[in-house]
C-alpha cells in the first residue's frame, strides 16, 4: 500500500510538472489575453449597455399600463363625497384607477429611436471586436518582444561562452610568450563586457515579459514571468506568405475593401448611421403627437364614526367609471429648443461622416504601410542573413588570425561586435515579419486570435 502511494504521488508531481512547463505558444497568449483583458470586459459591458437600450426602445411601441391606489383621511371642513355638499364630518377616502396609454403617432420618433439603437448594438459589436484585435496585437507586440530578448540572452551567452574560451587559449598564449600582457588585458575587458551585456540583456528579458503578463491579464505578475514561451527561433522562422488577392487589386486595396466589411471601419460607419437616425428622431419634434387612453376608476368612502356607510363592495361595483380619450398635441412655439436640437443633431451627423471618411483614409494608408513592410522585412531577412554569413566567416578567420598572431585583439572585438548586431538584427527582422503579417490580416478584417 505504501508503495503504491508513493507511485501515485510521484506520478502526480511529474503531471504538474509536465503542466507547469507547458509551453505558451503566440495563439494561446493572444487567445488568453482577450478572454482576460480588463478592457475587453469594458466593452462587453458598454456592447451589453447597448442591447439594453435597444431593448428599452421596443419597449416604447407596447402600451403602458399604470395602476393606482389611494387612501385618504379628511378631517375638519371638507367635501361630502355622497351629498356634495361641505361638512365637518371625519370621512375616509379610497380611490382605485387602472390606466392604459398607447401614444398613436410621434411624427416617427419611436422608428428612429429603434434604428438608432439597432445601429448603436451592432456599433457596440464591432466596437468590442476591434477592442479584441488591439488587445491580441498588443499581445503580439508583447509577446514578440520577449521572444527578441530570450533570443539577446541566448546570444550574449554564447558570447559570454566563447570570451571565456577565448580568454583561456589567450593566457596559454601569454605563458609560452606569443602573446602580450595588453592583449589579455582587452580579452579580459572583452569578458567582462559579456558579462554585462548577458546581465543587461536578462533585465531587458524580465522587464518584456513583465509586461507581456500585463497585456494578457494575468493576476499574479511574479508568477506570469515563470512560463516558457515558444521557441523564438521556431517562431521567426515560420513560413508567412502574403493572403492572395483578388485578380487586378493591389494587396492593399484588397485589404481596405476587407477591412470595410470585416469590421475596422464598421464601427465608424454605424456610428454614423446612429447619429442619422438621432437626426430624424430630432426632427420629428416639428410634428403633431397623437395618443390614445383608456382607464377604469372607483371609490370608496366612510363616514367616520358611522354606521349607515354601503359596504365596501357595493361601493366598489357602483362607483366605477370608464373613460376612452384620445389626446393631440401639435407644437407651437417652445422657444426654439426643437430647432436647436436638430441642428445640434445634424453637425453629429456630419461630424460622424467626416470621421467615417478618414477612418477610410487612414485603413488604406496603414494597409499600404502594413503590406510595404511585410515585403520590406521579408527581402531585409535575406539580406540579413548573408550578412551574418559574411560577418560570421570573417570572425572566423580573424580568431584565426588571432591564434596564429596576424591580427590583434582589437581586431578580434571589431568583429565580434560585428557579428552580434548582424545576428541580432537578423532575429529582429524576422520577427518583424510575423509582427506584420498579423498585423496586414487585421487590416484585411481577418480574425486574428
Amino acid at each position: 500500500m505504501r508503495q503504491r502511494i508513493i507511485l501515485v504521488a510521484v506520478s502526480l508531481l511529474c503531471v504538474l510538472s509536465v503542466s507547469a512547463q507547458e509551453v505558451w505558444t503566440l495563439e494561446r497568449c493572444m487567445a488568453y489575453a482577450v478572454e482576460h483583458n480588463h478592457d475587453v470586459r469594458r466593452a462587453e459591458l458598454q456592447a451589453d449597455s447597448y442591447r439594453a437600450s435597444k431593448l428599452a426602445a421596443v419597449g416604447h411601441f407596447l402600451p403602458g399600463v399604470e395602476a393606482n391606489v389611494g387612501a385618504q383621511y379628511n378631517f375638519g371642513r371638507a367635501i361630502d363625497p355622497e351629498t356634495n355638499t361641505y361638512t365637518h364630518v371625519n370621512t375616509f377616502y379610497n380611490g382605485y384607477s387602472v390606466s392604459l396609454s398607447m401614444p398613436i403617432f410621434d411624427g416617427f420618433s419611436r422608428l428612429h429611436a429603434l434604428r438608432a439603437a439597432k445601429a448603436d448594438v451592432l456599433m457596440g459589436r464591432e466596437s468590442l471586436r476591434c477592442q479584441q484585435d488591439e488587445t491580441a496585437l498588443a499581445t503580439l507586440q508583447a509577446y514578440v518582444d520577449a521572444c527578441y530578448y530570450e533570443g539577446m540572452v541566448r546570444m550574449a551567452e554564447e558570447h559570454r561562452q566563447e570570451c571565456e574560451l577565448l580568454l583561456r587559449q589567450t593566457s596559454l598564449l601569454v605563458e609560452v610568450g606569443r602573446k602580450s600582457q595588453a592583449d589579455l588585458a582587452q580579452i579580459e575587458a572583452q569578458q567582462a563586457e559579456a558579462d554585462y551585456e548577458v546581465t543587461r540583456q536578462r533585465n531587458r528579458h524580465a522587464s518584456a515579459l513583465l509586461e507581456l503578463s500585463k497585456q494578457m491579464g494575468t493576476p499574479n505578475l511574479q508568477l506570469a514571468t515563470s512560463f516558457p514561451l515558444e521557441d523564438y527561433d521556431l517562431l521567426s522562422s515560420t513560413s508567412l506568405e502574403p493572403t492572395p488577392t483578388a485578380e487586378g487589386r493591389t494587396p492593399a486595396e484588397s485589404g481596405a475593401e476587407a477591412g470595410v466589411q470585416g469590421g475596422l471601419l464598421l464601427q465608424s460607419y454605424y456610428a454614423a448611421q446612429s447619429a442619422r437616425h438621432e437626426w430624424d428622431r430630432a426632427r420629428a419634434g416639428f410634428y403633431p403627437s397623437l395618443s390614445l387612453g383608456v382607464g377604469m376608476n372607483t371609490t370608496f368612502y366612510k363616514t367616520l364614526h358611522s354606521h349607515g356607510s354601503p359596504s365596501f363592495s357595493h361601493q366598489f361595483r357602483n362607483n366605477r367609471g370608464e373613460y376612452v380619450a384620445v389626446s393631440l398635441s401639435v407644437p407651437i412655439f417652445n422657444r426654439l429648443q426643437t430647432l436647436t436640437s436638430v441642428r445640434r443633431a445634424k453637425n453629429n451627423y456630419l461630424m460622424a461622416q467626416e470621421a467615417y471618411e478618414q477612418k477610410k483614409l487612414e485603413v488604406e494608408k496603414l494597409c499600404m504601410e502594413a503590406c510595404g513592410d511585410f515585403d520590406a522585412y521579408r527581402m531585409q531577412t535575406v539580406q540579413m542573413k548573408k550578412k551574418v554569413e559574411a560577418d560570421s566567416l570573417a570572425y572566423q578567420l580573424t580568431r584565426r588570425q588571432y591564434e596564429e598572431g596576424l591580427s590583434t585583439a582589437i581586431d578580434l572585438h571589431t568583429t565580434s561586435v560585428q557579428l552580434s548586431q548582424s545576428r541580432a538584427t537578423l532575429l529582429q527582422c524576422r520577427l518583424m515579419v510575423l509582427v506584420k503579417h498579423y498585423l496586414l490580416r487585421y487590416y484585411r478584417g481577418e480574425q486574428i486570435w
